[in-house]
C-alpha cells in the first residue's frame, strides 16, 4: 500500500468512474485499475462494486475511506506547515534573560516581525538564568538564547549583541550613599550580596575583584540580580549588579565604579553544527546585522 493508491482510491470514490477518475488523475485507466486491484488484495476486501466504467463504494468501501479521508487530512496539513517552515515561517523558541526582557529582547523580536510582515511568525518567551538557560539550549528546548557568555560551553557560539555597565548599589542610608563614583577597593569593609556559583555573572563579578587583588565579603548568594537588588534596598549589604531600570524604582543608590571599569556583554547564542529551521536562519541573521558589536 503507498500513498498514490489512497489517493487513487479517493478520487475514484469521488467520482465513481473510472475514466473520469484516470482523466482527474492524468493516469490511464489500466494503470488506475491496477492499482484498485492492489490496494484490495492488500486489505483482503472488495472496495467498489464495478459495473461497466461505473463504480460505487462497498460497505467496507466506505468505510475505508472514512478513515483515508482522515489520514489524509492530516498527512496534507503537515505537508503544508513543513512548505510554510521551508518559506521562513513558524515558531522561534527564545530564551533570555530576565534583565534583557525589559526592552532589548521585545524590541528585537518586534522589529524582526515588521520586516517580516508578510510571514506567518510566532515567538515563544522564556525567560531565566545564562546556565539553565544554556542547558536548555542544548536540551532543544530553544532555539537560540540570550544570555552571558560562558567560556566552558564548547558546543555553543556565542556572539556579543549588546553590553551593560556594571554599577554598585547601596542602601540610602549607607556610608558610601553620598558617593557618585567609587573605587572598588573602598567597598571590600563592607558585606556584600554576591551572585551565586552557577550564575553567569559570577565569572564576570570575580574577575573585576581579582583586578584588585581582593575578594569582598560575601554576606548572601542569589542567582538573580532582581532578588539582589531587592534585598540591598531593604539592608542586607551592597552589591556590584548590571545596571537595569528596575534599580531607579528601588531604595537604594546607584554608584558608578571609577575602577576598574567593566562592562557586561550580552551574547547571542546557538549550538554550532547544529541544524537551524529557516525562519530561526532568518532571525539570527536579523541580529547580526542589526545588533551584533
Amino acid at each position: 500500500m503507498n500513498l498514490y493508491q489512497l489517493r487513487y482510491f479517493v478520487t475514484l470514490a469521488e467520482t465513481s468512474h473510472f475514466g473520469k477518475a484516470a482523466e482527474r488523475l492524468c493516469i490511464a485507466q489500466p494503470s488506475l485499475s491496477h492499482a484498485i486491484a492492489q490496494l484490495e488484495a492488500e486489505l483482503g476486501v472488495v472496495l467498489f462494486e464495478r459495473k461497466n466504467r461505473s463504480s460505487s463504494l462497498t460497505k467496507e468501501g466506505r468505510q475505508f475511506l472514512s478513515y483515508v479521508e482522515k489520514s489524509l487530512e492530516i498527512l496534507d496539513s503537515g505537508i503544508q506547515t513543513m512548505e510554510r517552515i521551508s518559506h521562513g515561517e513558524g515558531v522561534i523558541e527564545l530564551g533570555f534573560l530576565r534583565t534583557l526582557g525589559i526592552s532589548f529582547i521585545p524590541e528585537l523580536a518586534a522589529g524582526f516581525l515588521k520586516e517580516q510582515k508578510d510571514k506567518s511568525i510566532r515567538f515563544e518567551f522564556h525567560s531565566g538564568i545564562s546556565q539553565p538557560l544554556l542547558e536548555g539550549l542544548k536540551a532543544g528546548k530553544y532555539d537560540m538564547v540570550f544570555c552571558t557568555k560562558i567560556d566552558s560551553e564548547k558546543s555553543i557560539e556565542f556572539i556579543p549583541v549588546s553590553k551593560q555597565d556594571l554599577v554598585l548599589i547601596v542602601p540610602r542610608a549607607h556610608p558610601l550613599a553620598n558617593r557618585y563614583t567609587v573605587d572598588l577597593t573602598e567597598t571590600l569593609p563592607y558585606p556584600h550580596v554576591y551572585f551565586a556559583e552557577n550564575s553567569g555573572l559570577r565569572v564576570v563579578i570575580d574577575q573585576l575583584f581579582d583586578k584588585i587583588g581582593k575578594r569582598p565579603q560575601i554576606a548572601y548568594e542569589i542567582q538573580e540580580d532582581q532578588v539582589i537588588a531587592g534585598l540591598v534596598a531593604q539592608g542586607f549589604g551592597i552589591a556590584v549588579v548590571p545596571y537595569m531600570e528596575e534599580l531607579l524604582r528601588l531604595n537604594v543608590k546607584i554608584i558608578q565604579i571609577s575602577y576598574p571599569y567593566w562592562e557586561r556583554n550580552f551574547y547571542m547564542a546557538t549550538l554550532k553544527d547544529h541544524y537551524l529551521p529557516p525562519v530561526v536562519q532568518k532571525f539570527k541573521q536579523f541580529v547580526i546585522e542589526k545588533h551584533s558589536l
